[in-house]
């Protein structure tokens, strides 16, 4: 193509001139306009994206949380496992949110008060001990504790001591009534004694042997003192239909009686209760020592060795005359009942040992060279 001048204006353009040129210059800022334009950038779209994978996070976050109970990274206890909570008299939902997120079982307080709140179950919540799986749902921890605990019990079993009631009774409820409370509660006879004429010859010497044997209910309420009187309560309506005459008749009181009974129930069995409290009755009547590996066991804490035989003690009746200063257990009825009718013997000796079938047998002699004889 020729090379061509560019073209000049007169300082008068004519009409004509000056539409040509306008006409040029607006194809000319067309071209220019769609030349210079940039192109669309992705990020926009990136960001969206980004905002919905959020958006879709917090979603999943959410129901998870509400599925597992709350929003805390701790690990929840894991299903098969379970954790005892203790609810307090007029104690409120964040309390117990906070104790239900200290075990595990939620994944933070606020998600149980939440759902308390919701439920507007607050004032329904019952105080008391609970035993919770884990895995269970915040909705049905909710129902439980409108439901209330489950009676909880514990059975004290025959020829118990008082530091053995004390342990099954921690154990039972959780640490509630602590074994030292309970210990403590039950340290002085004294204090009892208006209530319980039983006891008015025990002085302030402990409720060893009085806390009867039996199963008892443990409730929110319940205290050390309550369920020493439970137990006091139950021993004045067991032994009321005793009689307690023949141990009279050879000098023994009623606490007396609770004390042999006590060494009755660990030395014998079902079938020979009458009969060893026979062998005691005529040790005393002959002012023979009781010689009861049961009262040395009592102070030793195991089965007595030859150098704990010889051990003095207030408790050893090898090495003291006539009884224990207090019961060494808390005997059955029927040890109770055998002390006070028992069998009429000549016996002053008697020992028990598994035969070749495994089976207890017991042997009663009225010489010492008889019971020797037995060894053989």
């Amino acid at each position: 193509m020729p090379f061509r001048k560019n073209a000049t204006y007169s300082q008068r353009p004519s009409h004509a001139a000056r539409a040509a040129h306008a006409k040029g210059e607006r194809m000319f800022r067309n071209y220019d306009t769609t030349a210079i334009q940039p192109k669309r950038s992705p990020v926009p779209a990136i960001a969206a994206l980004v905002a919905v994978v959020a958006v879709l996070a917090v979603v999943i976050y959410l129901v998870a949380s509400l599925v597992t109970g709350g929003f805390s990274g701790s690990k929840l206890l894991a299903e098969g496992e379970t954790a005892t909570i203790v609810v307090a008299e007029g104690e409120g939902a964040q309390a117990i949110g906070r104790s239900l997120s200290d075990a595990h079982l939620v994944g933070s307080a606020s998600a149980f008060t939440d759902r308390v709140n919701a439920l507007n179950a607050g004032s329904s919540l019952k105080p008391g001990t609970y035993e919770i799986a884990g895995g269970t749902s915040v909705d049905d921890i909710v129902n439980m504790l409108v439901a209330g605990p489950k009676e909880t019990t514990f059975t004290i079993p025959e020829g118990s001591t008082l530091k053995n009631t004390a342990d099954i009774i921690e154990n039972s409820t959780g640490g509630v009534v602590t074994a030292a409370d309970f210990v403590k509660a039950a340290s002085d006879a004294s204090a009892y004694a208006s209530d319980y004429p039983f006891l008015k010859d025990v002085g302030s010497k402990s409720l060893e042997g009085f806390l009867f044997p039996k199963t008892y209910a443990f409730t929110p309420s319940s205290t050390a003192d309550s369920l020493v009187r439970a137990m006091l309560d139950q021993f004045g309506t067991e032994t009321a239909g005793l009689d307690f005459s023949y141990p009279q008749s050879k000098g023994l009181s009623v606490y007396d009686a609770l004390k042999l009974a006590s060494i009755v129930e660990k030395e014998s069995d079902a079938d020979h209760r009458a009969t060893v409290a026979s062998v005691f009755y005529n040790r005393l009547a002959s002012n023979m020592r009781l010689q009861s590996d049961a009262t040395v066991a009592y102070f030793v804490g195991h089965d007595p060795t030859a150098a704990d035989v010889a051990t003095p003690d207030p408790y050893n009746t090898y090495t003291i005359d006539g009884l224990t200063p207090t019961p060494i257990c808390a005997p059955s009825i029927e040890s109770l009942a055998a002390v006070c009718s028992p069998e009429e013997t000549s016996y002053l000796y008697f020992y028990f040992a598994k035969d070749d079938s495994g089976v207890m047998q017991y042997y009663f002699s009225e010489t010492y060279e008889q019971h020797e004889a037995t060894y053989a």
